[in-house]
């Protein structure tokens, strides 16, 4: 896969991130897309589907290094669950939302998650800087 290749290379946290701020900010920009050319509405869907995906990889090689051996298939048994359970809530609730707000609103607030997810890898990343074993 492309992205643990480049993940060899600078980092998993690092792809992660990058990952995560294109999918985020192609969720913003699908938002803003509404209303004008379809096509670009489409393209900036695949951009944010390709996207999308390394992060859910990445954060399981990460739940991998940083777990002791003998808890590392139930911590990433667990981190896989709460992904599933997160992405279940997200289809199960953005048709109810959008009804409500708006697509352009709730593709818009879909962008949170990436952010969330980036502000967590700086941090993980300063605890490798200070020192700190967290994988």
């Amino acid at each position: 896969m492309p992205a643990g290749a480049i993940a060899d290379r600078i980092g998993k946290a690092q792809v992660t991130i990058i990952a995560m701020a294109v999918s985020g900010s192609a969720a913003l920009a699908t938002a803003l897309s509404f209303g004008g050319p379809v096509w670009l509405t489409l393209l900036l869907i695949v951009i944010w589907g390709i996207f999308v995906i390394p992060d859910s990889a990445q954060f399981s090689a990460l739940v991998a290094d940083a777990a002791p051996a003998d808890l590392a298939g139930s911590l990433m048994t667990l981190q896989t669950a709460l992904g599933f359970a997160l992405t279940v809530a997200t289809v199960q609730t953005t048709p109810l939302l959008a009804g409500a707000f708006g697509w352009p609103a709730v593709l818009a607030g879909l962008a949170l998650g990436p952010a969330a997810g980036i502000l967590a890898m700086r941090r993980l990343l300063a605890l490798r800087r200070a020192g700190v074993q967290a994988g």
